[in-house]
């Protein structure tokens, strides 16, 4: 038993080899795939994608039992930063976005806006951030700054709450934030190097048929005495007399 699995073992171990081996032989290949492939990735995310651009605004809600305690405990800031969820609810309401949408007069329906505007808050903090994305980098900011503005009366009406403070104004977006023209690319490469791979592995463990001495050994268990070598130009004219005798034959 222990020696069917050694001989298990051993044949996994050549398999792996060889299999090494047939990707090593198609290896300039595989590179040009590769390359074929990013050049393309780079075309489509250069020239064909869209560029979308994020503006970010911050904001701090202040309570009202802020300024009457001074001393805040932990559960405190738990309760804090579970309203922090409620206020993101209201940010993303109807009411906020299609007043936004009135007052800038945008092209958008309430869903299609929804999808642009993420909101978030950094670990242990109360702090708010509405992040906009937009392919003209004035109007992310422009869009950043009316959600603010509207989103913190709103708040302060619905949640009677003493202030909504200001972190951080919008700015005009300087670089891209999408598409990432390098990690298309990259992937683009590496997508086409792994498809070039799989079909030479696939191909490979399908191909049944004794190629080598080799094989003949490995997979019949008997020993080659002799080789015939195969000539190449005796095969092409037997190959063209069995054509001309079938094409005479019709």
């Amino acid at each position: 038993m222990e020696n069917q699995n050694q001989r298990n073992n051993e044949e996994t171990e050549i398999d792996l080899v060889e299999l090494f081996w047939v990707l090593w032989r198609k290896l300039p290949l595989m590179i040009a795939v590769g390359l074929f492939t990013a050049l393309l990735a780079f075309g489509g995310s250069k020239f064909l994608m869209t560029p979308t651009y994020q503006s970010v605004t911050k904001i701090y809600v202040l309570n009202k039992q802020d300024n009457s305690n001074t001393n805040v405990t932990y559960s405190d800031l738990q309760a804090g930063t579970q309203l922090v969820k409620d206020y993101s609810e209201l940010i993303k309401s109807r009411f906020v976005l299609e007043a936004v949408i009135e007052q800038l007069g945008l092209p958008l329906s309430y869903e299609k806006l929804s999808r642009k505007v993420t909101v978030s808050t950094p670990a242990d903090t109360r702090v708010i951030s509405i992040a906009v994305t937009n392919s003209n980098p004035v109007m992310a900011m422009k869009i950043a700054n009316a959600i603010r503005e509207t989103a913190s009366t709103h708040i302060c009406n619905v949640m009677d709450i003493e202030a909504v403070n200001i972190v951080e104004t919008a700015n005009v977006p300087t670089h891209k934030a999408s598409p990432s023209v390098g990690k298309n690319t990259m992937l683009g490469g590496m997508l086409g190097i792994l498809m070039v791979a799989a079909i030479v592995i696939l191909s490979h463990l399908m191909n049944d048929t004794i190629q080598t001495e080799e094989d003949v050994e490995k997979y019949l268990g008997i020993s080659t005495l002799a080789m015939i070598p195969l000539n190449e130009a005796e095969s092409r004219k037997k190959k063209k007399k069995y054509k001309k005798q079938a094409t005479s034959g019709k």
